[in-house]
């Protein structure tokens, strides 16, 4: 999946829904999701925030972009990062990432 958004913009939001290896939807009831997102050629995370559970048992989740998050302009991977009842973690995609582009806005 590639997402892509304009500098500086906030919307629209990144809309996720997170499954497993069988392509069945996370049950994310009583969970809580984290966004993370980092420039590809670089270990520094850029987002590190509160994701929305908009579904919780078709999986699906949301993240709402800060203006902080799309003011500089390149590639980036994101995940999203499921903390279950039971304090287990499992992040998603769970075999790659999620490729955000963010492209320049000309004005």
């Amino acid at each position: 999946m590639v997402f892509y958004i304009k500098q500086n913009d906030t919307s629209p939001s990144m809309l996720a829904r997170l499954e497993d290896a069988s392509g069945n939807a996370i049950n994310l009831l009583g969970a809580s999701v984290r966004f993370h997102m980092s420039a590809i050629s670089s270990s520094i995370t850029k987002v590190d925030a509160s994701a929305s559970i908009v579904t919780p048992a078709a999986g699906t989740v949301q993240y709402d972009w800060d203006a902080l998050d799309t003011d500089t302009i390149g590639s980036f991977q994101a995940e999203f990062e499921v903390t279950y009842v039971d304090g287990t973690i499992e992040t998603f995609p769970n075999d790659g990432y999620v490729r955000v582009e963010i492209i320049r806005d000309i004005a």
